[in-house]
């Protein structure tokens, strides 16, 4: 049985936050809209979100740098920071493992930039590890690819017991916030920031264990959430839909039934649900009609540190690994829109 041995997260050192909310509404002064998004905003349940970016190379007050104005760098200039910056944030939360041990495989995820050789090789190559070691690269999947990369290691350790899996989920979403003066595109920017996680994946000892997974797309919803390379960075969009959408999806006893098991919501004592923002995590709630305080794990991550794509869902299920939950659900959506998910669960060392 494939188990989660330990996980570890790292934070960039700018918390940019109310920057940003500033600069957003210097984008939309003396609209109706302003008004809106300060109030959106008030609401969101974040307060703070992190940036590998300088205070200089955000530049937020000024509406130059990296963010926008006239000296706007184009997606070049944006990989070299994400070839810089990502290797350095991931490694980061690697130290954080109690026991990196002798790694067999490497499974990275990472959606917000592109480097070749790739992340995964530069972090090998710099955590010293054998230079025969079997590399899984998974990108541009969007929030769910936490899920894909766990799934992953779960396959690796499944048919290869002996198998000690490094997994790695690094994402800088701040690197692509854009210079606009329309809602929709501020409102989705208002919701990233930037994260790591790492953790190790075996067949023996204390964790959480990792079951069967779970996949859902919704019908006629491709263009709800997408996520496209521009010449100045990739450019998010995300509906409002999208939580109506899930909820709805989540109501539909055939899924629900897949997520849970067949078994009723309340029977699973850990949610580990993606947190993508507030309406999303209400949505979820809604949709699974739980109990009022079943998300609070991801609440916490959407207030402390905002949606870090595909490293949010390892931050609630690092804090899993705290409380240690019998019977628990992981789920997270992204571009599709899609659905991601597995069955988890603590397991006593054998």
């Amino acid at each position: 049985m494939a188990r989660i041995n330990a996980i570890s997260t790292a934070l960039p050192a700018l918390d940019f936050e109310q920057d940003y909310r500033r600069w957003a509404l210097t984008r939309l002064l003396g609209t109706r809209e302003a008004r809106l998004y300060a109030r959106m905003a008030q609401r969101s349940g974040i307060e703070h979100r992190w940036s590998v970016l300088s205070e200089e190379d955000a530049k937020l007050n000024e509406g130059r740098g990296l963010y926008g104005g006239p000296d706007a760098p184009g997606t070049a200039r944006r990989m070299q920071i994400y070839e810089k910056e990502a290797p350095e944030l991931a490694l980061k939360a690697v130290e954080g493992l109690p026991d990196l041990g002798d790694v067999t495989h490497l499974v990275v995820a990472s959606c917000t930039g592109f480097v070749a050789p790739g992340i995964d090789q530069i972090v090998a190559r710099r955590l010293g590890l054998s230079a025969s070691i079997e590399r899984v690269l998974i990108g541009f999947m969007g929030c769910y690819a936490a899920v894909t990369a766990l799934r992953t290691a779960r396959h690796i350790v499944r048919s290869e017991p002996g198998a000690r899996v490094l997994v790695i989920t690094v994402e800088l979403s701040t690197l692509h916030h854009q210079d606009t003066v329309d809602l929709e595109p501020l409102l989705a920017g208002a919701q990233f920031g930037d994260g790591a996680a790492a953790a190790i994946v075996t067949a023996g000892g204390e964790g959480l264990a990792l079951g069967e997974g779970i996949s859902a797309a919704l019908g006629d919803s491709e263009d709800l959430i997408t996520w496209d390379i521009s010449d100045h960075g990739f450019v998010m969009r995300l509906s409002g839909e999208v939580p109506g959408r899930i909820a709805s999806a989540l109501a539909d006893p055939t899924v629900r039934a897949r997520i849970t098991g067949g078994e009723p919501a309340e029977s699973i004592d850990g949610w580990a649900v993606h947190a993508g923002g507030r309406s999303i995590l209400d949505g979820v709630q809604h949709g699974l009609n739980l109990a009022p305080g079943a998300l609070d794990d991801s609440r916490e991550i959407l207030r402390s540190c905002g949606n870090m794509s595909s490293s949010t869902l390892m931050f609630v299920l690092e804090r899993m690994m705290h409380s240690k939950p019998e019977r628990g659900v992981a789920i997270a959506f992204g571009p599709g829109l899609a659905m991601e998910g597995l069955h988890f669960g603590w397991t006593e060392a054998a």
